[in-house]
């Protein structure tokens, strides 16, 4: 019989390993309707993590929490162990960068412009803008692969260019942690995986924290160290894809029948449904 989660073993797991990011008893809402209630989760330092989830589940509202967008309805968002809400605006810019689901874009604005708003949390009264930002923009936009369209209208580029551009201005603000709401959403499948493999390289390589959230559960098995369930608003599951995603899970969470078997590429969780839970 599958093991859904063992929430005991796994609550000890994360607390011996080093978290900097993280809720407790967090609950979240508009308008006063809860949307995600008293949540304990601690984001592994140095991992790429991954929230999934039913649509309406609470995903982008958790994220949009964790970055200081949206104050809880209760408990709170620690950031080294200091509530996030309590801490200056520009203290927060130099630790988390946001990808949101829907950027918008400056009519007109250049890609090089764009991207250098990503060392506006560098600036101040005393500290103007100098060679150390031209450097981290422009190792952005290589990093990026957007360097040869530096000079171009972000308007007239396509949604998967747009996108890594949008990445090249959070890596630009040179956060440890970048939180990426639905990055793949309205991309085809070759910018999809694109993108994923950039955000790949940039936790391995660079050493970047990620979160994000994502809909296609094969792609989050793929890339996350860490998964976050989310159902109804609340934990159901969290920790490494291989021993977390099970067929009991599936159903539990997404309501349908499927087998999980060893990715032939990537050796990761492979899910394939058959069919929608019934009655």
């Amino acid at each position: 019989m599958d093991t859904i989660w063992d929430a005991d073993l796994q609550s000890a797991a994360l607390k011996a390993e080093h978290h900097r990011l993280k809720t407790e008893r967090l609950s979240l809402g508009y308008e006063g309707k809860s949307v995600c209630d008293a949540l304990d989760l601690a984001i592994p330092h140095g991992k790429f993590s991954v929230i999934v989830g039913p649509n309406g589940c609470g995903k982008s509202t958790l994220l949009k929490s964790l970055c200081r967008l949206l104050k809880p309805l209760a408990g709170q968002v620690l950031l080294d162990g200091q509530n996030i809400h309590q801490l200056p605006t520009k203290v927060v810019a130099k630790q988390l960068g946001l990808l949101p689901q829907s950027a918008l874009t400056p009519e007109g604005i250049k890609v090089v412009d764009l991207v250098s708003r990503g060392r506006y949390p560098h600036q101040g009264l005393f500290r103007q803008w100098s060679r150390v930002d031209e450097r981290a923009v422009e190792e952005a936009m290589r990093a990026t692969h957007v360097h040869e369209l530096a000079q171009h209208s972000v308007d007239q580029l396509s949604g998967g260019q747009r996108q890594r551009v949008w990445v090249a201005m959070g890596l630009a603000q040179q956060t440890p942690y970048l939180l990426l709401d639905e990055p793949t959403t309205y991309l085809d499948i070759a910018h999809q995986i694109e993108l994923l493999d950039l955000f790949w390289r940039l936790n391995r390589q660079q050493g970047h924290t990620l979160v994000a959230v994502l809909h296609d559960l094969n792609q989050a098995c793929r890339y996350a160290d860490h998964l976050i369930v989310l159902q109804e608003g609340k934990i159901v599951a969290q920790g490494d894809p291989h021993s977390l995603v099970t067929p009991a899970l599936v159903k539990q969470v997404f309501g349908i029948d499927c087998v999980v078997m060893p990715d032939p590429i990537s050796c990761t969780p492979l899910i394939i449904p058959y069919s929608l839970k019934r009655g």
